[in-house]
């Protein structure tokens, strides 16, 4: 039986001054998603999606306008800080810059072992912990005292990931992790995330811009443009036959070491994008996509969609709910149309098979 460690229900976060603060767009527009135990959820999108501000949300450093969050089973929505820190143990962050997040005047042992103090922990179990996490994320135990100048990116960010880890946390908010690393940094860290995860029960909110990041790490993925859901559904369909043509847009931005194949994405990136993403729809009313789509019709402008259901997946667009009025995607094949692309490009020992998912196509009355 599953334990739901997270859920978030149609959270909304509005910046701006008192008095004017119910009228500002929302950072957040009434997102949901839970996380289950062992399980990674990842929060993808573009800079300014409200990626981020989730992440504060949950940690309770960003208020809430509307919704909720429930946390192991109690509502922490509008916690007190004191109220907040008898969780904090549990709910832990790890953070884009390792470096600004380390006291630069304090030894490694000191700055890990600082939750633990807080949580009135012997000084020789502190020591103990302090050891064993350093362990678990492949650091000699000497590292202790050192300082974090004398460390390189990533072994700075496996100390950021020890730190988060020492208290046995039941959740961790990962905020770009590994967006700051080179490439093979950036796997050895998202490699030592999923065995942490796997041998720990942890569960993970993995906050990232690339989708091939997340696809890598997570169960489950949440696509956010300005702040609404456009999709979300398993990793495994959402990143190899996505629905939604804005998660087709971040698929075909991702960039890969191989040629043929970037080249493929570049094409898909500029059949798929028709403005840019300071373009915004002339009314909040419609879909928050549509002054960028290139299938966007007039119900889009006007009509917010909500949540289709197709298959396991779910998907905020008029081109997949058959009662919109919406003529339908230009054919069946556009739901795999950058996927398709890129997979033509590929060896055929690395090509997923993605024809199934054509069979849920919706027809709208138009296509056949």
């Amino acid at each position: 039986m599953t334990q739901t460690i997270l859920e978030v229900t149609d959270l909304t976060v509005r910046y701006g001054k008192a008095g004017k603060h119910n009228t500002a767009p929302p950072a957040v527009d009434h997102v949901s998603f839970r996380i289950e135990r062992g399980e990674t959820v990842g929060l993808v999108g573009e800079s300014g999606s409200g990626k981020t501000t989730i992440g504060k949300a949950i940690l309770g450093l960003q208020a809430v306008t509307e919704g909720s969050i429930v946390f192991n089973g109690v509502d922490v929505t509008h916690a007190s800080r004191k109220e907040r820190r008898a969780h904090g143990g549990d709910l832990r962050a790890i953070f884009q810059d390792p470096f600004s997040s380390l006291d630069p005047r304090r030894t490694i042992g000191a700055s890990l072992a600082e939750p633990l103090r807080i949580g009135r922990v012997s000084a020789t179990e502190a020591e103990r912990r302090v050891d064993d996490v350093l362990q678990r994320v492949r650091l000699p135990a000497e590292s202790a005292q050192r300082y974090p100048r004398q460390f390189s990116g990533g072994q700075r960010q496996r100390i950021s990931i020890a730190r988060a880890l020492i208290t046995n946390p039941s959740l961790v908010i990962c905020d770009e992790p590994v967006s700051a690393l080179d490439l093979s940094t950036q796997a050895h860290i998202l490699n030592q995330l999923a065995d942490l995860r796997r041998d720990s029960d942890l569960s993970y909110l993995f906050i990232a811009h690339d989708i091939s990041v997340v696809g890598f790490l997570a169960q489950r993925v949440v696509v956010l443009y300005r702040g609404a859901v456009m999709e979300t559904g398993p990793s495994s369909d959402v990143t190899v036959a996505p629905l939604h043509p804005f998660t087709r847009a971040l698929i075909a931005a991702s960039p890969v070491p191989r040629p043929a194949e970037q080249a493929q994405r570049r094409k898909g990136r500029a059949e798929l994008t028709v403005g840019t993403a300071a373009a915004v729809s002339a009314t909040n009313a419609g879909c928050p996509f549509a002054a960028r789509c290139p299938f966007a019709a007039d119900v889009c402008v006007t009509t917010r969609p909500a949540l289709s259901r197709v298959g396991q997946t779910e998907v905020a667009c008029h081109g997949w709910d058959p009662s919109s009025g919406h003529p339908g995607l230009p054919s069946t094949q556009a739901r795999t149309a950058v996927v398709s692309t890129i997979v033509a490009a590929l060896d055929p020992e690395e090509r997923p098979s993605v024809e199934p998912a054509l069979t849920t196509a919706p027809t709208n009355g138009a296509q056949k």
